[in-house]
């Protein structure tokens, strides 16, 4: 297949879950995921890492997901959380998208926490019982 734009090389056979080749063989599949290449992902990767607050994460969410359609769910336990660990962050199945984007992305935002705790903090008060008074 022919793309106007350079797509992500694909895994080693028998490394990757991503169907990559069955995203290619339809037509009408949403190949915006694909542009996400190694070098591209590393970028994403650091600018993760390097997120300064919560607006900064959620503006870098809708980017992520306007522009290669990966929907990145961030969640704070229903229980104490006491470390940044206690906070879920999950892709949503996507095809296309490598098993190792679906690692590395999760763990740059951890970084990113780690590195500014007011983000966590920002995170946890969105979802305080007295957020709206």
């Amino acid at each position: 297949m022919n793309l106007p734009f350079p797509i992500r090389q694909e895994c080693p056979p028998g490394a990757c879950v991503c169907d990559r080749e069955q995203l290619l063989a339809n037509p009408a599949s949403d190949l915006r995921v694909l542009r996400l290449t190694r070098e591209e992902e590393k970028r994403l990767v650091a600018r993760l890492e390097n997120i300064t607050s919560l607006d900064d994460l959620r503006a870098m969410q809708g980017r992520i997901q306007a522009q290669l359609g990966i929907v990145i769910l961030i969640t704070p336990s229903e229980n104490e959380v006491r470390t940044s660990r206690g906070i879920s962050i999950q892709l949503e199945e996507l095809p296309g998208l490598c098993r190792k984007t679906r690692a590395s992305l999760p763990a740059a935002i951890r970084r990113g926490f780690d590195n500014r705790p007011e983000i966590v903090y920002a995170l946890l008060n969105e979802r305080d019982l007295l957020s709206g008074t």
